[in-house]
């Protein structure tokens, strides 16, 4: 137990549908035998798209838990100018959580739109506008970001991993191609995602930043939680270094899942195998369990070092067919949907949810 568990305990205590004891008075969550599971999704970026478009065909109950490091393009931007947490993985989450119908799609397509021009607007997002003004307008960036929900048909609800906006700081090794041995300290997650070099560990700055108290307590009265697929040190790994956060993820009931990548990603992982993901993600948060780890069945060459990695966090190993059939290194969204709902239902405490 950390010095943080009571002020988690008092999250705990103003979850909807909890006893004082972090447990719903009618079972474990309050919740019956028959109803849909509260997912809570954590990651940034495509990866986390990909997995909310396929949660949301089997969950009535998701929520994404998002990373606010991102410093590139029109976050970097408005979040340099205005002093706002970056918006663009919010955004993006926001988008995948749209519904199929020709109102949902047509919705996503608009925040997703980037102004093409020889001014000021080039490269902005209409999305990444929309939810500044939102969070100016309203001074609440989760009340922001409900609204913007609500006005798109999201299924489900977007919130910040940290109520500030962070820095994400990297120690890699040959950063420098002229000096392959030496190892730097890289700043900003646009420059770690794009090193040349090998990244040894990531850390955050502030070092021990404020989570979002909605986001703990989604955590906390989850039954599934869901980290990655993403960029491993950049979308991934940060929401481990957010303190209250991994100590809910420590605490909650919930059964954990980790979602591993199609491919290593060039300059972030290059060349990493599927079990040194997990090797690296153990490095950063040791105490961290896991009750399943999910990766596609031809993204695996050595089934057996995977296991023997999951057994560490206490994980088995499902592998399912989860990649697009054209080739690419992306998620097919049904096939990654099916894989969801298998684990949920084999592993799963309660249940059936359908």
């Amino acid at each position: 137990m950390t010095a943080r568990t009571p002020r988690l305990s008092r999250l705990r205590r103003l979850t909807p549908g909890r006893g004082e004891d972090g447990v719903g008075r009618s079972g474990r969550s309050g919740r019956r035998r028959g109803a849909t599971p509260k997912v809570v999704a954590l990651g940034g970026g495509q990866g986390l798209s990909a997995s909310l478009a396929a949660l949301r065909r089997i969950t009535g109950d998701l929520t994404a838990v998002v990373t606010v490091a991102d410093d590139g393009g029109s976050s970097g931007r408005l979040r340099e100018e205005l002093g706002v947490l970056p918006p663009g993985d919010l955004r993006k989450a926001l988008a995948a959580l749209c519904g199929d119908d020709d109102w949902g799609q047509t919705w996503a397509r608009v925040i997703q739109h980037r102004f093409q021009s020889e001014g000021d607007l080039h490269g902005h997002a209409v999305g990444n506008l929309l939810i500044v003004a939102l969070w100016e307008q309203l001074g609440d960036p989760v009340q922001a970001l409900d609204l913007v929900g609500k006005l798109l048909g999201a299924q489900g609800r977007v919130l910040p991993m940290s109520a500030v906006p962070l820095e994400l700081q990297a120690l890699v090794r040959g950063h420098d191609p002229a000096r392959p041995e030496d190892v730097d300290t890289v700043r900003g997650q646009a420059t770690v995602a794009l090193t040349p070099g090998e990244v040894l560990s990531v850390q955050v700055v502030p070092s021990d930043p404020p989570a979002v108290p909605e986001a703990v307590a989604a955590v906390l009265d989850a039954d599934w939680v869901v980290l990655g697929p993403g960029s491993w040190f950049s979308s991934v790994i940060p929401h481990l270094l957010v303190p209250e956060l991994l100590d809910a993820l420590m605490e909650t009931k919930a059964r954990r899942v980790l979602s591993l990548n199609l491919a290593p990603q060039p300059g972030e992982t290059e060349g990493f195998s599927p079990q040194r993901h997990l090797e690296v993600l153990a490095r950063h948060a040791p105490k961290l369990a896991l009750d399943v780890v999910l990766a596609d069945e031809a993204a695996v060459p050595d089934r057996e070092s995977l296991a023997d990695a999951a057994k560490r966090f206490g994980a088995a190993v499902e592998l399912a067919p989860v990649a697009r059939q054209d080739g690419s290194p992306k998620h097919d969204p049904e096939l990654l949907a099916a894989a969801y709902d298998r684990i949920f239902r084999m592993h799963g405490r309660i249940g059936p949810w359908r």
